[in-house]
């Protein structure tokens, strides 16, 4: 029997890589992992402007790969685009994990109009708002590789940032989405988490009976609380 497959979507002005510290894991643990990269996050394409195109980008994408059916999870951005594929394709998805995620996600005017004009500073912005700090207010020790994954996919593409960040605060289908979601659900969100608040805005009660779990950590979980993560999904995911 081939091992079952788990798809994972990056949020915002991020790649694949973000899910390396959980792949080797969730590998022993029997399952075949595809991180994707949406368009242009890796170079060449042009970027995608909604939420429902990346959607429906990624469920071309599983056809292209010949998967017929499989588990989802994805962070942030990426979680959206997860819960719209689910939504859109339910008979095809067996779990969706949402981590560092919320609906609406809101983003304020400032930090969309500082990408659009300052991206560096934008960049700054995210990184800084997506880790948690230190006991003494010290950065976290994984800012700087976030901080360094941002300005390197944010060279694959003009106005990457804003463009992710805009389909995010435009995204509307949230709540609706949840409601025909068909498979269970994991809601993994950090305690300390400053970009998308833990508490899921309307998700948790648009979704019908998620497992909850919290790990202390900011946005950037992975990258935290690899350990904690990967505990959480695979604990999810054993539930086949």
């Amino acid at each position: 029997m081939p091992s079952p497959t788990l798809v994972l979507v990056h949020g915002a002005l991020n790649d694949h890589t973000v899910w390396a510290p959980l792949v080797p894991g969730l590998e022993r643990h029997g399952w075949r992992v595809l991180a994707v990269d949406l368009p242009a996050h890796a170079g060449g394409g042009a970027p995608l402007s909604s939420v429902e195109a990346m959607a429906d980008w990624l469920l071309a994408e599983l056809d292209a790969q010949g998967i017929e059916r499989a588990a989802l999870a994805g962070h942030s951005m990426g979680s959206l685009v997860a819960l719209e594929a689910a939504a859109r394709a339910p008979a095809r998805v067996t779990h969706l994990a949402l981590l560092g995620s919320t609906f609406p996600m809101k983003v304020s005017g400032a930090l969309l109009k500082t990408a659009l004009e300052d991206e560096p500073a934008a960049i700054e912005m995210v990184a800084r708002w997506s880790h948690a700090p230190g006991p003494d207010g010290a950065e976290h020790p994984a800012t700087q590789g976030s901080r360094a994954l941002m300005r390197a996919v944010a060279a694959r593409g003009p106005h990457l940032l804003h463009t992710d960040l805009a389909a995010c605060k435009a995204y509307a289908n949230g709540a609706a989405a949840a409601a025909l979601v068909r498979c269970p659900v994991l809601f993994l969100a950090g305690a300390r988490d400053m970009m998308t608040p833990p508490d899921g805005g309307q998700l948790p009660a648009a979704l019908a009976s998620p497992r909850q779990v919290t790990v202390d950590a900011g946005h950037q979980m992975m990258a935290e609380q690899p350990a904690a993560v990967l505990d959480a999904l695979t604990g999810f995911l054993a539930a086949r």
